[in-house]
């Protein structure tokens, strides 16, 4: 199934400086990288920008390695995790940076699978539908799991920043691990909370059109979360998965271990 698309990082109307970061498999589009960083103004963009190159070293030295795709995403993240809590005792100034990720792969064989880590969220658009596909790791995300807050109240809700996981912690427990449901004709949306923040799940899903190419998607999303208010950095990143290749081709996520490494727990 060809694979189409775009990336676009913006710093906001609000913020000094743009502690998202993200990266983008050019030109093959086995991956896809997104970042936020937190810890203050240098330790957001170092946690960042360390955990967006950590990965994407480790995935391309290891694409040809014999791992799973659930291996190979636990490892990468382990990884960063480790890269920024060494950078954090080298410079005890950033001992309280940390960053939210979220990654898709695709690889050569089988379907795609992503990994997560804080409340940067993968959505897929379908046939004008839009699915969050990742689930925020945060207490808010689980009040509302739980049916103590609504939607509406979460998205007002002064503790809905607070982190339950991030990258750059000791303690880290969980990393949200999933094979993705995917067909032709699908668009994947990697972002930041800067575009969650401003813009409800209707309104993002409002600027999916079919064959849209997604240059336009990027930047249309985020000049409207800085019409918003754009208090956020904002990062977007596209993938749309083109039939031209093979019309039926589909990806249909199965049942699977909930842990098969019995090493951390996944979504």
């Amino acid at each position: 199934m060809k694979r189409l698309f775009a990336g676009l990082s913006d710093q906001g109307l609000v913020r000094k400086a743009n502690q998202d970061s993200y990266r983008i498999d050019e030109p093959e589009g086995r991956f896809f990288i997104v970042a936020d960083g937190m810890g203050g103004h240098a330790g957001g963009e170092e946690a960042s920008r360390i955990a967006a190159e950590t990965i994407r070293e480790f995935l391309e030295e290891n694409w040809q390695a014999q791992l799973l795709p659930h291996d190979l995403l636990q490892k990468s993240l382990l990884k960063a995790n480790q890269a920024i809590i060494q950078n954090q005792k080298d410079f005890p100034a950033r001992a309280d940076m940390g960053t939210t990720v979220v990654v898709v792969v695709f690889p050569e064989y089988g379907q795609p699978w992503c990994a997560h880590i804080g409340d940067s969220r993968l959505y897929r658009w379908r046939e004008a539908q839009l699915d969050q596909i990742t689930e925020d790791h945060t207490w808010i995300s689980q009040a509302v799991k739980s049916g103590l807050l609504t939607t509406d109240q979460a998205r007002r809700h002064p503790w809905r920043h607070v982190l339950a996981q991030c990258l750059g912690r000791e303690e880290l427990e969980e990393i949200g691990i999933q094979p993705l449901d995917v067909k032709a004709g699908d668009q994947l949306l990697l972002c930041s909370d800067g575009l969650t923040e401003e813009l409800a799940d209707e309104q993002i899903a409002s600027f999916f059109q079919p064959n849209e190419p997604c240059e336009t998607v990027a930047n249309t999303l985020v000049e409207a979360a800085k019409e918003e208010g754009g208090q956020d950095n904002i990062t977007v990143v596209l993938v749309a998965l083109d039939g031209e290749e093979e019309d039926n081709a589909s990806w249909d996520a199965p049942a699977i271990d909930e842990d098969p490494t019995g090493e951390l727990g996944t979504e």
